[in-house]
């Protein structure tokens, strides 16, 4: 019987994870079956226990349960210790190990699918949950001159980089609206691109060559893609960091890391 994993979310059907596991697994030779799993915004951690109980190997995890998988995960990676935040669960029969691959993914397709280096950069990252938290260590330890972190609540920012402490010099917090100045690199870990909102940024935080990244993606651009794209930004979805941290829960469950450049590309003619 092929070994389960699944993808955790709600919403979850517009996840394209299915697909990039299936690609995954026929290249590298693996044998395992890959589904969504809609669970219940109070019912993740039964959710889990079920799907343990049901024998699968391991599951990844997106909005809005990843600070609940930190929290349910026995044992944890040192990058998912650092998030506080977890996107990948390994059930195995020492308990549930839980990892962040998101940063490194997002990190992945920025330096090498984008092309864009991040050192001495001044970035920008819209959020303070999940997938900021998830995103933090990876970013700072690329070398950017400053990492800003924007949110609705600045006592929410300020808690997350508080986390940071050695990383102080190069840190700042800021309400979306009271922005200053241009970035070279300004990434969306906001979840308001799923319900089509957009927070309330000043234009000129895109700064000359910026690249402006949504962590969401889609058949279209989000919102906050098009906005950028109207003030000059050149803008980025979700879809490479998505291929790259899949890549990274892959190998670890599968102890194997497939290549995401013929992956990645079929992606992108299928949005």
């Amino acid at each position: 019987m092929s070994d389960r994993y699944c993808v955790i979310g709600n919403p979850i059907a517009h996840s394209k994870s299915p697909q990039i596991h299936a690609a995954f697994a026929a290249a590298t030779g693996q044998d395992l079956r890959y589904e969504r799993c809609l669970a219940p915004l109070d019912g993740f951690a039964a959710t889990v226990r079920e799907l343990v109980a049901q024998g699968y190997r391991g599951a990844n995890v997106t909005v809005p349960f990843k600070l609940e998988a930190f929290r349910l995960a026995t044992r944890l990676s040192e990058r998912a210790r650092a998030a506080g935040a977890v996107n990948t669960l390994k059930f195995d029969g020492d308990g549930i190990y839980g990892d962040n691959t998101d940063g490194p993914g997002l990190v992945a397709d920025i330096v090498r699918n984008a092309g864009v280096p991040l050192a001495g950069k001044r970035i920008l990252l819209l959020g303070a949950g999940g997938a900021a938290r998830g995103a933090m260590l990876p970013l700072l330890e690329q070398g950017p001159r400053q990492l800003v972190v924007a949110n609705r609540t600045l006592a929410t920012a300020e808690a997350l980089v508080g986390e940071f402490g050695q990383y102080a010099g190069r840190l700042a917090v800021s309400g979306f609206a009271a922005l200053e100045g241009g970035f070279d690199v300004a990434i969306n870990a906001t979840s308001a691109s799923l319900s089509s909102e957009l927070p309330p940024l000043p234009p000129a935080i895109f700064g000359p060559g910026c690249l402006a990244l949504d962590m969401m993606y889609g058949n279209k651009p989000t919102v906050y893609m098009e906005f950028a794209a109207r003030h000059g930004a050149s803008v980025r979805d979700g879809l490479g960091m998505l291929v790259e941290q899949a890549a990274e829960a892959f190998a670890l469950w599968r102890g194997v890391r497939p290549d995401t450049n013929e992956v990645l590309t079929s992606m992108r003619r299928s949005t």
